[in-house]
């Protein structure tokens, strides 16, 4: 009997009242581990008002206190690693050890959370006219919501509740219908630290909760990852409401490999970049292109990899790549296959025939790598979302730069060189948010920030580092003069302070 999932509310685990919910399945057996309940447009607004309650007395919480809850929320997640990362591999597919660093990167945003007393602090200017200063706080928005897609259950919880609760906020998280159970233990994680009844709520659902989040008037701010597609809409929705939105999209991402490049490491980043979590990534490389003559010798090198990766079910150490989340995105992954070769490009290693004993129900498949592939060509166009990596060809370095700033997506790009002035001139020139010289997932570190260009993003901010602090706050400036029992008479020109 599979089990059943519900929301947390108040912190607590609460039954879905609905009577909606879904599946959730192991991808690496198809089995039906788990129902989960899809909550209703009042299950969202009883959850709102609750948490609209006690952001009051949260926000009025001196941010040291706020942050020792922080503190305390990231010794537990060290101590619960282990259980996040078996309950994503079930549930998600990537292997245990991918599932372990999710955690990290995680926790790393956890970790600039702790110090949210500093990164509050507001400026002040003595004097800015005659017996009069000024200056400005930064203070928290109400209730905030968080939209969080299937690939990255913890980290991107993480990354939006940390900030937004750290901040003085109150956090809704409506996490991927696919694999809740993480979600659902941080929050139960959350409720150990310190954080108050109703200030980090989990409710699962579909798109009628996403909706009821977008259209309550008592959420000011939603943030959002996942495809383009769906955050168009959450981001024109929410900002038709006159809501401040964050909504970070697909990308496409390129890797450009210089004929002066080390082959062992571009291989090495290759594989890990391009297949690591089956190339279920915001981040993953999933275009590379050889520049010059380099090409032939790069497919010599990558080739035998993919062909040799190791593919089986998340939790066996061997696995270097495991299932897909589902058998219909798998699917649609295999489509996508069959469209390149259609279209044209060589299918050097072909993944989809790859069969698993005692595995034939899960969503396996094997790496795919293409080469010759062109940019007019749908798999070069288009994300993926799973271990197909494309090899383009480009004649010169400008062609290349060309061949990255030319396309829709704008989330992450590398380059592998030994020439410092090529990655000068990358770094500098590429229309892209995340660039990385000879590092192939350039994701920033949690003081920095996290965040693409062009169709990758839709608003202005990043989720973490200061961005996120700018988001989950608004500015307030005070500017104050006290009276000194010399009264001028009214002013009725609006005149420069000086």
């Amino acid at each position: 009997m599979a089990g059943r999932i519900g929301h947390f509310v108040g912190n607590k685990r609460v039954a879905g009242m609905s009577g909606r919910q879904g599946d959730v399945t192991n991808p690496a057996t198809g089995e039906v581990t788990a129902m989960v309940a899809f909550a209703s447009e009042a299950e969202i607004d009883d959850a709102v008002q609750l948490a609209k309650k006690a952001q009051v007395a949260w926000a009025a919480t001196p941010p040291l206190r706020r942050q020792r809850v922080m503190f305390n929320l990231k010794g537990l997640i060290e101590k619960r690693t282990d259980d996040l990362a078996r309950m994503m591999s079930l549930e998600h597919g990537k292997t245990f050890d991918d599932a372990k660093g999710e955690v990290g990167r995680g926790l790393e945003v956890v970790e600039f959370s702790c110090a949210i007393a500093h990164h509050m602090k507001g400026d002040f200017t003595e004097q800015v006219a005659s017996d009069m200063d000024s200056w400005s706080i930064r203070q928290p928005l109400g209730v905030v919501a968080g939209i969080t897609p299937f690939n990255f259950p913890i980290m991107i919880p993480c990354w939006m509740g940390a900030m937004a609760v750290a901040c003085g906020n109150a956090f809704i998280l409506k996490p991927s219908e696919k694999d809740p159970s993480a979600p659902m233990l941080l929050a139960e994680l959350f409720a150990e630290a310190g954080a108050p009844a109703g200030i980090f709520q989990v409710l699962n659902g579909d798109k009628v909760a996403v909706d009821a989040l977008l259209h309550h008037p008592d959420v000011p701010a939603i943030s959002f990852v996942g495809s383009t597609a769906i955050g168009e809409y959450v981001y024109h929705t929410g900002t038709q409401r006159n809501k401040r939105v964050q909504a970070l999209c697909g990308a496409k991402n390129h890797m450009v490999i210089m004929p002066d490049a080390d082959l062992d490491q571009v291989t090495d980043a290759l594989i890990g970049a391009g297949y690591g979590a089956a190339g279920e990534r915001c981040m993953a490389i999933s275009v590379a292109v050889a520049v010059g003559d380099v090409g032939d010798r790069l497919m010599e090198k990558l080739a035998p990899r993919v062909a040799a990766l190791k593919v089986g079910p998340g939790l066996d150490p061997q696995s270097e790549m495991g299932p897909l989340v589902t058998r219909q995105h798998r699917d649609k992954v295999m489509g996508y296959v069959d469209t390149g070769v259609k279209e044209g490009a060589k299918l050097v290693v072909d993944g989809r025939g790859l069969k698993l004993q005692g595995y034939e129900k899960g969503n396996f498949m094997g790496g795919c790598l293409f080469d010759n592939v062109t940019t007019d060509m749908t798999i070069y166009k288009d994300e993926i979302f799973g271990p197909v990596l494309s090899v383009v060809r480009a004649k010169t370095f400008d062609a290349a730069i060309g061949m990255v700033n030319d396309h829709a997506y704008g989330n992450g790009t590398a380059i592998f060189t030994r020439d410092g002035d090529a990655a000068r001139a990358f770094a500098s020139g590429v229309q892209i948010g995340m660039v990385g010289i000879n590092v192939p997932i350039p994701v920033p570190v949690a003081y920095h920030s996290f965040g693409g260009w062009k169709a990758s993003i839709f608003g202005d901010h990043g989720v973490y580092g200061m961005e996120g602090v700018r988001f989950y706050t608004k500015l307030k400036t005070i500017t104050a003069r006290w009276p000194t029992g010399i009264r001028s008479g009214a002013e009725f020109a609006f005149k420069a302070r000086n």
